[in-house]
């Protein structure tokens, strides 16, 4: 999964460029901008964009162009056609266009259709046209009203719908530092994601919607958010927990689940082999196993002995398992999302999160 932030014109060149450099710094590749927005029509685009571009370039960042039919007024060009001679590459035609012109400009640019509003009929007519639908793809609308933005399950059906046409799809979630106005409610796509948990939110649409990149909406992100994106695009999750004291070298590592992931606990592939060679590991802590709970298999486990666990679900107690700590509460709905090779990192928790 590919991540992305948002630039907007009337936030300022400076402000632009450094938020260029911090999300790229954290391993985002894609920027979205709008070139037909209504609260940006002082905006001296022609001034801006080249060192927009010039920074997106210097820090490999694909920059992507929302643009309608005041876009070629607002550019000073008589067509769409002139952008070839710009560096857009990825123009996300959102309305007003028709179905000749947006294949006629395929030949040039990547296009992006606008995925919460498309139809089967839209696609038959592309395809009649005879259009590379490789050189297509689509990405969500955000909302900046709230109550006006769409479900999990009605995504999952139109990205599904898109997906089996060949096409990658894009979703929004909001931000957490500076919300984009004249709102400043968040800009998601998914209603209920926007006062949720950012992590959260990512992981729902790149799990629950089969999305392919998600974009930060609003303008900026805090320090912890964009950590735990950076280390999302890693496909790592960091997860705040209580280990008891002998444990505490498990804080750190890089963990990954199974590829044969199972439903009932996270198993870690490494832990076997951060074990000191030769321990024994003696029964300790045997217990009624809740949801969260991490957990080390004892020497009655023989060759399995050493394994890190953590609880997907309520288990019942097994004399081979010790308890040896807990996942806190605000990490536990990341767990289900954990499987299949995704990695966790088990980071200790300082700040009197509940356990």
């Amino acid at each position: 999964m590919r991540l992305g932030f948002s630039l907007y014109f009337s936030t300022g060149v400076q402000k632009n460029c450094e938020l260029i450099e911090r999300f790229a710094n954290a391993g985002f590749t894609i920027a979205f901008t709008s070139l037909h927005i209504p609260e940006e029509s002082n905006t001296n685009y022609k001034e801006e964009i080249h060192l927009i571009f010039e920074a997106c370039k210097k820090h490999n960042i694909e920059l992507m162009a929302d643009v309608g039919p005041r876009t070629i007024e607002k550019l000073g060009l008589s067509s769409l056609d002139q952008l070839v001679d710009t560096p857009f590459r990825h123009l996300r035609m959102d309305y007003g266009f028709s179905y000749e012109e947006m294949v006629r400009l395929s030949k040039n640019f990547h296009i992006i259709l606008n995925a919460s509003t498309i139809s089967f009929d839209d696609i038959f007519e592309l395809k009649k046209l005879n259009a590379d639908l490789t050189k297509f793809s689509a990405c969500h609308n955000f909302y900046p009203k709230p109550y006006s933005a769409i479900s999990l399950e009605r995504a999952y059906k139109m990205n599904r719908f898109l997906k089996d046409n060949g096409m990658r799809v894009q979703m929004f979630v909001p931000g957490d530092r500076e919300k984009r106005g004249p709102l400043h409610e968040g800009l998601p796509t998914i209603e209920t994601h926007r006062y949720q948990d950012i992590l959260l939110s990512a992981l729902e649409l790149k799990y629950f919607c089969d999305t392919d990149d998600v974009l930060v909406g609003d303008v900026d992100v805090s320090d912890p958010t964009l950590h735990q994106l950076s280390l999302l695009s890693q496909n790592t999750v960091e997860l705040y927990a209580h280990l008891d004291e002998h444990y505490h070298s498990f804080f750190g590592q890089v963990h990954h689940d199974r590829p044969d992931s199972s439903d009932y606990v996270i198993r870690s592939q490494e832990s076997r082999l951060y074990a000191t060679p030769g321990q024994i590991i003696e029964p300790n802590n045997q217990k009624e196993i809740y949801a969260g709970d991490i957990l080390l298999s004892n020497k009655y486990y023989l060759r399995y002995s050493g394994e890190l666990e953590i609880a997907r679900c309520d288990l019942p107690k097994n004399e081979k398992i010790n308890t040896i700590g807990r996942v806190c509460d605000e990490s536990i709905p990341y767990l289900k999302f954990i499987d299949r090779g995704m990695g966790f990192i088990l980071k200790e928790n300082h700040n009197g999160r509940k356990n």
